[in-house]
């Protein structure tokens, strides 16, 4: 099994909002930081907002007012609601447990483009 399934991402006008989702085929995202990331073309992966086991969250500056992580534990998935998108949100985006060795899922692309 794929530990981690990202999905909703799309095509989507500058403005527009999209929530992704990350389902996990195991506890994980219960027990552990959950993270997601991006990457834009021809750029490095990086971190855009976290959410503790405890439900303290953290943003990238970029994202931040716009973005929010939340998570499901019952369904064991992990959040991403995305407002006010923005051209440079272009990126396949990712979630996963910082610091941890759970294998890199596909990802999902969020395109934002008049």
């Amino acid at each position: 099994q794929v530990p981690l399934v990202e999905s909703g991402g799309g095509l989507v006008q500058p403005g527009g909002s999209l929530r992704l989702s990350c389902t996990a085929s195991t506890s994980i995202i219960s027990i552990y930081t959950m993270a997601w990331y991006r990457q834009a073309p021809g750029k490095e992966r990086e971190y855009i907002a976290t959410i503790s086991k405890g439900g303290t969250t953290m943003y990238k500056d970029s994202v931040k007012g716009r973005f929010t992580i939340y998570r499901d534990n019952a369904k064991k998935t992990l959040y991403l609601q995305m407002n006010s998108l923005k051209p440079e949100d272009t990126a396949v985006y990712y979630c996963n447990a910082p610091n941890s060795q759970v294998p890199w899922g596909q990802g999902t692309l969020v395109t934002v483009s008049s």
